[in-house]
């Protein structure tokens, strides 16, 4: 995509030495002489980058800036002011400027200049397609599910994203769908143009993860030759989030728990205090009370993140929402390779609806895209799936059946134990100490027996 440019200054030489320069280097150029001129080929042509005179005969060069970024929040825009103006270069840089340029300058400032906008720009564009087609995707209709478990997930996350809640607590079990939820609440709210960051706090040792969240300064420790920032400053405005939060060592709790307490924080070897206004989500397939009753988790950070609550359910507590996802991924994966998948035999539901989902909706996909990946034809069939789906349903041979039934017939072991012992009992007339000498255990073994194997006893007579 050749980038194309629009010089704005007043003056005719610069304006045509300009053009000259970077049409040659294969820019698409437009000119402007005029601040309102600028605004209008602003808004008709669509340039990627501005080099804008900050001195223009109708206006000034900041009303002009604001103008055109607003009339496209991607337009880099390059200013040029007089030597020594530091201030208008700041007060630039401030509105929304991605350089500037000090007169007098060389040709080849101004065409660097351009170079790094235009990749500023790409890059921008392609962030901002991606975050157009994240808020579709997320919109909630990838959140697939009629069981009344789900439509409850639904109501809370609309609550969530219309609120000001600034920290939401996830769990459910692994493969459940808890970053689809994370994500859904971020690209629905009034955050969703700033960035969402994630992070996996398993993935992380101690020192790791805390200089993840919070960056450090250059020196801060032998490795640090660049000040880095942190996930928990690049995504001011945004959201962030936790994933596996129950991980956390201690003492990264404890620095989680002082920035949400205060909204600032200090990278690691800074100084500074920090401040971000940012919303995080966490999420956790652990239960977190029995992780603060074991002491690995402080309740005060619990209490802190769990400001709302979204509990997901396992897959096998969904119902039909098992047949619903099921032919969702099978729609999804037949247009993705080719196939003519159009739905599933009794069998093959059957054996869905039997099935645990030990992996939950994770696992229902993988599966999906295997057998749609692997088999032919319109319907997936009970054959199609893996042995440990039909396990459940497969019926016994005619022998093995059999076996089966005269086993089950058959007392267990602590009935024989319970009615050897309740003979004795019988015989010594309930004397526990003489029917503890026949068993040959002790008397308080006896009575252990009695109380576990829930038997009553009968009327106790002291022999001489």
């Amino acid at each position: 995509m050749k980038i194309s440019v629009l010089v704005v200054d007043d003056e005719l030489l610069i304006r045509k030495s300009l053009g000259k320069v970077l049409r040659a280097r294969g820019y698409t150029v437009d000119l402007a002489s005029t601040g309102a001129e600028g605004l209008e080929k602003v808004a008709s042509l669509r340039p990627q980058v501005m080099i804008l005179d900050m001195r223009l005969p109708d206006t000034d060069g900041l009303t002009v800036l604001r103008g055109a970024r607003q009339l496209d929040p991607l337009l880099q825009v390059i200013i040029i002011t007089a030597y020594g103006d530091v201030q208008t270069a700041v007060d630039a840089m401030k509105v929304g400027a991605c350089d500037f340029v000090r007169k007098p300058y060389e040709m080849e400032d101004i065409v660097l200049a351009v170079e790094s906008a235009g990749r500023t720009f790409k890059q921008a564009s392609e962030l901002d397609l991606y975050r157009r087609r994240a808020w579709q995707h997320y919109s909630g209709e990838e959140i697939i599910g009629q069981s009344a478990p789900m439509r409850e997930v639904r109501g809370l996350i609309e609550k969530v994203v219309k609120s000001q809640a600034t920290s939401v607590l996830i769990t459910g079990e692994s493969g459940t769908g808890k970053e689809l939820v994370a994500r859904a609440i971020h690209y629905r709210s009034d955050r969703k143009q700033a960035p969402l960051m994630e992070v996996n706090c398993s993935s992380f040792q101690e020192h790791l993860l805390e200089n993840e969240l919070f960056g450090h300064e250059k020196g801060a420790f032998t490795d640090a030759t660049d000040t880095k920032k942190g996930l928990v400053e690049l995504c001011d405005g945004g959201t962030l989030f936790l994933d596996e939060f129950a991980d956390m060592s201690m003492p990264t709790q404890a620095k989680l728990l002082r920035f949400i307490d205060h909204r600032n924080f200090k990278r690691v070897g800074g100084a500074m205090d920090i401040s971000v206004d940012i919303r995080i989500v966490a999420a956790t397939n652990k239960s977190v009370e029995e992780e603060v009753r074991m002491g690995r988790f402080r309740s005060d950070l619990y209490f802190r993140i769990k400001v709302v609550s979204i509990m997901l359910p396992p897959l096998r507590a969904r119902g039909d929402d098992i047949l619903l996802l099921a032919r969702h991924f099978m729609r999804e994966f037949s247009r993705k390779f080719g196939k003519g998948f159009q739905d599933f035999t009794p069998d093959a539901q059957a054996a869905f609806m039997d099935y645990p989902w030990p992996g939950n909706v994770r696992e229902l996909r993988n599966l999906v895209e295997r057998v749609v990946l692997l088999e032919e034809g319109t319907s997936i069939d009970a054959e199609h799936l893996p042995p440990e789906m039909l396990g459940r349903r497969s019926a016994p041979a005619p022998a093995v059946a059999a076996a089966v039934r005269d086993a089950l017939s058959l007392p267990t072991l602590a009935q024989i134990e319970a009615e050897h012992i309740s003979e004795v009992l019988r015989l010594t007339s309930g004397n526990k100490s003489r029917a503890a000498r026949i068993l040959g255990i002790s008397r308080q073994g006896l009575i252990e027996k009695l109380r576990r194997l829930r038997i009553e006893e009968v009327g106790e007579r002291q022999l001489p």
